[in-house]
């Protein structure tokens, strides 16, 4: 009695699981349990996995300099970073200054915006400019920020809206 018994719950399993179902199981198993990755527990720095190099890639994409305008040649824009260091001094008189190349026939003007303000462990100070070459005529806004011995930096720069 006791063997029929067994027998009835074995047929009963292999209806209700068929081969084919707990192959597939299997299968999904093994590829699911690759998915996981090891992370070594020494800390030591003798490790390759922890010795990061000077070109690593953070997970961010580092955005190319803005640029005043895309007129402008290499001379160009040393003049007119030049200007804009004068214009956007916060010790200056607040005054447009203008700028130009002859050679190009590049010119233009900035004028600073209000006070210069700190971000970041930086100065900055808003401007108004307007750049004209290649037959091109643009009035932009922007900002630029420079720490204490360095160059101004352009950190905005977009066509000019007023309100």
């Amino acid at each position: 009695m006791q063997f029929s018994r067994n027998r009835h719950i074995e047929a009963g399993l292999s209806a209700q699981f068929p081969p084919v179902a707990i192959l597939a199981s299997f299968v999904a198993v093994c590829a699911l349990s690759s998915c996981s990755i090891a992370i070594p527990v020494s800390s030591s720095n003798n490790s390759p996995m922890w010795q990061g190099a000077p070109e690593d890639v953070t997970g961010s994409i580092a955005k190319p300099p803005l640029k005043l305008s895309r007129h402008l040649d290499t001379e160009d824009v040393r003049r007119a970073i030049a200007a804009l260091s004068t214009a956007l001094d916060p010790q200056g008189s607040g005054a447009s200054v203008n700028w130009d190349n002859p050679q190009s026939g590049a010119k233009g003007s900035f004028t600073p915006v209000g006070q210069a303000y700190p971000l970041d462990g930086k100065i900055c100070r808003a401007f108004l400019a307007d750049v004209s070459a290649s037959e091109s005529i643009e009035r932009l806004q922007g900002a630029a920020c420079r720490e204490k011995t360095a160059e101004w930096t352009l950190t905005e720069v977009k066509p000019f809206r007023k309100g």
